[in-house]
């Protein structure tokens, strides 16, 4: 599908088909738009849950305000951001760059040495608005590869932090839930996809200078 078609039809779901599920095809497609998605420093600061089991989704359907997406849902993907770097994510993720590029990791030590200075400066509450904008690319990528496929998404801030965490065993002392994205198939009975989408007119959005 041409891209800004995909943008056109796309809406926030109020309420999903049940009756319909996202292939594992085309939910690894999705997946993968989220694997190579930006990230600040490449470190992507955050891991992704994917919650496929009706169980799972019945026990977090308590945790939403707006529960109707969530129930009706094919899948539902948690995005859960650090609240920091340590020094073994940082080994990890260096041992990636040196099999992956096939540089000797001493090579390497300055951009790790930098990095980790940095990442040393931050408080705990830096740390976290730093992870999760980089939580919100993957949602965008996420969204947008979705669309593509056809598949129809709500990203969902809406729930209760401590409940979530808890349900979703969510080491609170190191990350959090940041935002949580449903996915699926529109059910005919949500009228919202027949509303015209309201968007800021180009000269109200856009300024060159």
């Amino acid at each position: 599908m041409n891209y800004l078609d995909a943008l056109k039809k796309r809406y926030s779901v109020k309420k999903f088909d049940a009756e319909k599920s996202v292939s594992s095809e085309v939910l690894h497609h999705i997946l993968e738009a989220a694997q190579l998605s930006a990230s600040s420093l490449g470190l992507q600061p955050y891991n992704i849950l994917i919650i496929e089991t009706p169980e799972m989704k019945e026990k977090l359907i308590p945790a939403f305000y707006n529960p109707s997406q969530i129930s009706t849902c094919s899948h539902l993907i948690a995005i859960v951001s650090k609240k920091g770097i340590g020094a073994d994510y940082l080994g990890k993720y260096f041992s990636y760059i040196s099999e992956t590029r096939e540089i000797p990791l001493d090579e390497l030590n300055p951009f790790k040495n930098s990095i980790s200075k940095h990442m040393g400066s931050l408080s705990e509450e830096e740390m976290l608005n730093w992870s999760q904008k980089q939580s919100y690319i993957v949602l965008g990528n996420l969204m947008f590869a979705a669309a593509l496929e056809e598949v129809d998404t709500c990203p969902m801030e809406g729930f209760k932090q401590e409940l979530i965490d808890e349900i979703l065993a969510i080491n609170t002392e190191k990350e959090k839930v940041s935002v949580t994205l449903a996915i699926g198939y529109r059910s005919q009975d949500d009228e919202f996809q027949n509303l015209k989408k309201v968007r800021k007119p180009n000269d109200k959005l856009f300024k060159f200078i």
